[in-house]
């Protein structure tokens, strides 16, 4: 149980370090998924 419990704080020390990069990465994600739509609705008209 000691061993499951260090673990898992260990995963959620490596996400409190590195949110910003998983935001950022949805940020970009995101954008790309919106140009892909615009660029395909604009070339229908």
């Amino acid at each position: 149980m000691q061993t499951l419990t260090s673990g898992y704080r260990s995963l959620s020390l490596i996400v409190n370090l590195n949110w910003d990069r998983f935001f950022s990465l949805g940020t970009i994600i995101v954008g790309l998924l919106a140009g892909a739509f615009l660029g395909s609705a604009l070339t229908r008209l």
